[in-house]
C-alpha cells in the first residue's frame, strides 16, 4: 500500500497546504509517501487498488481525489483545507489536523455515496440558480476574509437581484414544476459551508433535492432559520419543496449553469443519479442529520 500526498496550495486561506500536512503526518507516523497533483496526470496511473490517496484541499480538490479513487480503487483521505469542506462534514472528521492523520494511519474507513451526472460526478452538492453564485463569485479577499461565510455573503448580497427561473423537477417518481430561485441537488447532509440538509445522510443510497421558490429576503430567512434549527423537512411551505430519489432530472426552460462541489460544470438539464457505498474513504462515521427517509417526502 502506498500513501500519496496531493495538495492545493490555493485552498482556504493557503495556510494548509504541503509542508503542513507532511508535519501532521510525520507526527502520525507516515513518513514514507508519495506525491501527486492534480495538475498533472502521469503518477494517476500509478496509483494502485488499496493505496491512499490523501487530498490536502477544499470540496473541489476533493471531488478529483474521489473520481481517482473510484477509477484506481483506492482509499481517499480527506485532509480539510478549503473554505466550506462539507465532504469532511459529512464524514465526522475532526477539526484538530493531528486527529485526521492518526485516523489515517489508523486506517479507519467507511462507505459512501456518489452522485453521478453527465461524465462527472460530486460528492456533496449540485446547483442551478442563486446556489450557482457564491462558487462563481466569491474569490480571492472576500473568500479569505469571510471564510466559509462568504457563500452567505454573496448569497445576501444578491438575492434581491434575482427573479428565478422555470425548471421541472422529476425526481424517481416525483415530479414538480415552478419557477425557483435556487435548485440544489444534494449527496451529502451539508452544504454551502455546513448548511444541513434535513433527514440526510451520505450513505443512503439516495438524493435530496431542495428548491426554493422566489419569496422576500425575510420570508427566505425565516424558513432558513426554521429549517436549521427543527433539523426537519419543511413539509407545508410556500418557499421550500424537498425531494428524495435515487434520480434526478433539472430541465430549465433556459440553459443555467450547473456548479458541483463548488467549482462550475456546465449548463442545465443536469441528470443526476446516487451510486450507493461505491467510494471508500477514511472516516470514523458518516454524519445523519436525523432518520434518513426513504420514502417521498410530500410536494410543498
Amino acid at each position: 500500500m502506498t500513501y500519496w500526498l496531493v495538495a492545493n496550495p490555493e485552498a482556504g486561506d493557503g495556510q494548509k497546504g504541503r509542508e503542513f500536512w507532511l508535519e501532521q503526518l510525520a507526527n502520525a507516523g507516515i513518513t514514507s509517501l508519495e506525491y501527486g497533483s492534480f495538475q498533472e496526470q502521469g503518477w494517476q496511473s500509478q496509483v494502485k487498488a488499496g493505496d491512499i490517496v490523501m487530498v490536502a484541499g477544499g470540496d473541489g480538490s476533493v471531488n478529483a481525489g474521489a473520481s481517482l479513487c473510484l477509477e484506481r480503487n483506492a482509499t481517499l483521505a480527506v485532509l480539510p483545507s478549503g473554505t466550506a469542506n462539507d465532504f469532511a462534514r459529512n464524514l465526522a472528521l475532526p477539526d484538530d489536523p493531528a486527529a485526521v492523520c492518526e485516523l489515517v494511519q489508523q486506517g479507519v474507513t467507511q462507505l459512501v455515496d456518489v452522485a453521478e451526472f453527465g461524465d462527472g460526478i460530486f460528492l456533496n452538492v449540485a446547483h442551478v440558480g442563486l446556489g450557482t453564485l457564491p462558487a462563481r463569485e466569491s474569490q480571492g479577499s472576500a473568500k479569505k476574509l469571510f471564510g466559509r461565510f462568504s457563500y452567505g455573503v454573496e448569497l445576501l448580497r444578491r438575492v434581491n437581484a434575482k427573479r428565478g427561473f422555470h425548471a421541472k423537477i422529476q425526481c424517481d417518481q416525483a415530479f414538480v414544476r415552478g419557477h425557483w430561485l435556487s435548485i440544489a441537488v444534494s449527496n451529502g447532509a451539508f452544504f454551502g459551508g455546513g448548511n444541513e440538509i434535513p433527514q440526510a445522510t451520505a450513505n443512503d443510497g439516495l438524493l435530496d433535492v431542495i428548491a426554493v421558490k422566489p419569496r422576500p429576503l425575510f420570508q427566505l430567512l425565516l424558513t432558513f432559520f426554521l429549517v436549521q434549527f427543527s433539523g426537519k423537512s419543511p413539509r407545508r411551505t410556500s418557499t421550500v419543496v424537498h425531494l428524495k430519489g435515487r434520480r434526478c432530472d433539472i430541465l430549465t426552460a433556459n440553459e443555467k449553469t450547473v456548479t458541483v462541489d463548488g467549482d462550475a460544470a456546465g449548463k442545465t438539464p443536469l441528470r443526476a443519479m446516487c451510486r450507493k457505498h461505491c467510494l471508500r474513504v477514511i472516516g470514523p462515521e458518516v454524519v445523519s442529520t436525523g432518520e434518513a427517509e426513504n420514502s417521498q417526502p410530500g410536494l410543498k
